[in-house]
């Protein structure tokens, strides 16, 4: 009922090209293959939808359950999926080099998925404060009446050895993060976390899974929001949790299990021929986006540009230590222009749309929320900052789309009430950057 595992489609594949060891790419595209039945087959995993599972006798249906209650990935039911699902599960694994993958129906349900399977009443975690957002809306409603308290601290300013408690058991890391882009010393603070015997996740969105290996740089789990890189086409919603060992798996599988998390074999499907593609897609949104962050360096009503490809990004000697490439979300402060300039921009842009997703193939632009900035403790400014996903348009006419809104910011009406904010010097560029 499963497909071939991650690592067996690895080995065979190996096999056949005489020892020699298939780069990512290759493996990402024939992760999860449906195997060759008399003699031919499918090129993608057929979509397998059911609700019920039969079996051949009672016998078959006891030791089957027997069997995924010891931890193997056989389907008693269809909420635990099937062979759709299986090649999913493959092929993240072996993307992230983890040993296993959990599928759930959004990014959100991802994350808390990982919170409530690792984390008990009277238990302390460490999140980095520049997090996805929404992660604080599970610690406000949900972990904090469950007795879990939740600290949030700096990298770049707290020391996170001081902050680990006795009760501390998970550490929630972010890289980049989420607006502004810091890039974290994961290594290091990994290596902190684990000496003390601390877990630590690390959100890997950003990177589509691709451009950065979590696990291979310390953390024992990566969660990836798939609506967005792994998609591709802005048309499912899907989260991933890849752990790191089949003692991680088995908390995991638990708590998954006892949520009734799941999805459905079409997004499944999707979400694997949104892999397929991955490679190529964030090769063409790092360009893009490249071309794009460099114009906006040029333009005299922009601030600091956030994208930690650009050689004087604060983060970028770590990004580049770290990281493979870069992904098409690109931030840029306006620190002249008053709220109402700033919706003015976006509003007047045409193709990019107005949308708070990303990593899809279409350009978005949205305003980020103040309360959102304020999250970031190096956020001590009152100006409007524009997030972008750059798409796989052409990027001349991305920048000539930018160009004619930034023309517009002038003639939005500012508010008698609020004067325009002053610009502060850290979110200008030198004169002779200018140059």
């Amino acid at each position: 009922m499963s497909a071939p595992n991650a690592a067996n489609a690895e080995n065979a594949a190996n096999a056949a090209n005489a020892g020699h060891r298939l780069h990512g790419a290759t493996q990402l595209l024939h992760a999860g293959a449906p195997a060759l039945r008399e003699g031919s087959g499918p090129v993608n995993v057929p979509v397998v939808r059911t609700s019920t599972v039969r079996f051949e006798n009672t016998a078959a249906y006891t030791d089957f359950h027997h069997r995924r209650d010891a931890g193997e990935r056989v389907a008693s039911y269809g909420r635990h999926g099937l062979d759709t699902h299986r090649a999913l599960e493959d092929a993240v694994a072996g993307l992230e080099g983890g040993h296993r993958a959990f599928l759930t129906p959004s990014g959100l349900s991802a994350i808390a998925l990982v919170l409530l399977a690792l984390l008990s009443p009277g238990d302390h975690a460490l999140v980095v404060d520049g997090v996805y957002a929404p992660l604080r809306r599970v610690d406000n409603t949900l972990l904090k009446r469950l007795g879990i308290t939740v600290e949030y601290f700096s990298p770049s300013r707290d020391d996170l050895a001081s902050l680990l408690r006795p009760n501390t058991r998970l550490v929630y890391l972010e890289s980049p993060s989420s607006l502004l882009y810091e890039v974290l010393d994961l290594p290091a603070l990994s290596a902190i976390a684990r000496e003390r015997g601390v877990t630590v996740a690390a959100d890997n969105t950003w990177s589509g899974g691709w451009f950065y290996k979590p696990l291979a740089l310390g953390a024992n789990i990566s969660i990836q929001a798939a609506t967005k890189y792994i998609s591709g086409h802005s048309d499912l919603m899907q989260g991933i949790v890849v752990v790191d060992s089949p003692a991680l798996a088995a908390k995991v599988r638990t708590a998954h299990d006892a949520l009734g998390l799941t999805i459905g074999a079409d997004d499944a499907y999707l979400a694997l021929r949104g892999l397929r593609t991955l490679p190529v897609r964030l090769a063409q949104h790092q360009r893009n986006a490249t071309e794009v962050a460099h114009f906006l360096q040029q333009q005299p009503q922009i601030g600091r540009v956030y994208y930690p490809a650009l050689p004087d990004d604060p983060g970028h000697a770590l990004w580049k230590r770290d990281f493979s490439g870069a992904s098409g979300l690109v931030s840029f402060a306006l620190p002249q222009a008053t709220p109402a300039q700033a919706d003015a921009f976006v509003d007047a842009l045409t193709l990019f749309g107005v949308g708070a997703s990303w990593g899809g193939y279409e350009s978005l632009a949205l305003v980020a929320q103040p309360e959102r900035l304020r999250e970031h403790p190096q956020w001590t400014h009152d100006v409007p900052v524009i997030r972008l996903h750059v798409g796989l348009e052409d990027p001349r006419d991305l920048t000539a789309d930018l160009a004619q809104a930034l023309a517009r910011i002038a003639e939005a009406p500012e508010p008698s009430a609020r004067p325009a904010a002053a610009p502060f010097p850290e979110l200008l560029r030198a004169e002779a950057h200018l140059r």
